[in-house]
């Protein structure tokens, strides 16, 4: 990479990052004037005359930008970054979207093999040491006589590849879960207002006008969605109701799409079968809310993105980032600021 002394770019970082990410940054070329800054006076005199950005963008700090030309946000999320003058701001935003979507996937495919072969309820019998099957708890292999008729506790165990998964979003995360259901023999179906296809496994993606038809032929829903304008309570009561009476409804997506009151009441009155949940309206969930208690939930503190493979994926990320920038070349996840996405 050859870049003269004349087109030198002034990287400005804030809140402060650790010594050796830092490093790792500066390597990248002799013409990129890194400035690490640990508190919020400091960037304020220093961002004036800076050409990109790493962290916490604020008004304050974009109102002093003479020259800002690109933003790199530390997180995959925007609904919490964005603010009016940064989405009018012509500045170039890339997000750190992609990092985790093998990770989540796995999360999803947890869940669903979790409620397929009733293992949560297995696991709440054997808190209770209790030996019975789910379907017929009185039921006792004999190993004399063959499986020659399906029975009662058959029926309450799916198989997989007789199940249907429709995925809501199809981005980078819905893909990744899409290829691993496909792994199991599962049918696909996904809908996403910018369609793209998955070759082999998705090839039809239907747009959200179709929405109501994937829930209603599929046996586990899985919310990969970014939290949007758009999507904002999308899955209320309504849309919720128009679920199969034995489908689940899986959240990995963003709290703020489902309602949490209208879903909690359809599971109270067995409007659907269950649900699995990573993320919520309200986070915490309350100590006293009636999720907690519902054996066909399963709920997950927000982890569903957490594994030792992110943190090296998200310096890469960056680093190829301000290697693309200080190149001309275009870059990695740029953001549609209008759509949060």
């Amino acid at each position: 990479m050859t870049i003269s002394a004349s087109e030198t770019k002034k990287l400005l970082i804030y809140p402060a990052i650790d010594s050796e990410r830092l490093l790792s940054i500066q390597k990248i070329s002799s013409h990129l004037n890194v400035v690490n800054t640990t508190n919020q006076a400091e960037s304020l005199q220093e961002i004036t005359n800076v050409d990109a950005f790493f962290g916490k963008m604020t008004p304050e700090l974009l109102s002093r930008a003479k020259k800002l030309q690109w933003i790199q946000t530390p997180t995959a999320s925007l609904e919490h970054y964005l603010f009016p003058e940064l989405i009018a701001h012509p500045v170039q935003m890339t997000n750190m979207r992609g990092l985790f979507s093998d990770v989540i996937a796995d999360h999803v495919m947890g869940y669903v093999l979790t409620f397929a072969r009733n293992l949560h309820l297995y696991r709440d019998a054997q808190s209770r040491n209790y030996w019975g099957p789910i379907g017929d708890d009185q039921s006792q292999a004999d190993f004399l006589s063959g499986p020659g008729n399906v029975t009662p506790v058959d029926l309450a165990h799916k198989h997989l590849s007789d199940c249907t998964m429709g995925i809501v979003g199809v981005g980078e995360i819905g893909r990744e879960i899409a290829r691993r259901a496909h792994a199991f023999g599962m049918k696909l179906l996904g809908v996403d207002p910018k369609p793209n296809p998955v070759p082999g496994i998705l090839e039809e993606i239907w747009p959200l006008d179709r929405l109501p038809e994937l829930l209603q032929q599929s046996d586990f829903v899985v919310i990969a969605a970014p939290h949007t304008p758009s999507s904002e309570k999308l899955f209320d009561a309504e849309m919720i109701s128009q679920m199969s009476p034995e489908g689940y409804l899986i959240n990995i997506g963003r709290g703020a799409i489902v309602d949490l009151t209208a879903l909690t009441k359809l599971l109270q009155e067995n409007k659907i079968a269950g649900a699995a949940l990573d993320v919520f309206e309200i986070e915490p969930l309350p100590v006293d809310h009636p999720l907690w208690s519902m054996p066909n939930v399963l709920i997950t503190p927000h982890i569903a993105a957490a594994s030792p493979r992110v943190a090296e994926r998200h310096l890469q990320t960056l680093l190829e980032n301000i290697r693309r920038f200080l190149n001309e070349e275009p870059l990695l996840n740029l953001v549609d600021k209008q759509a949060w996405c």
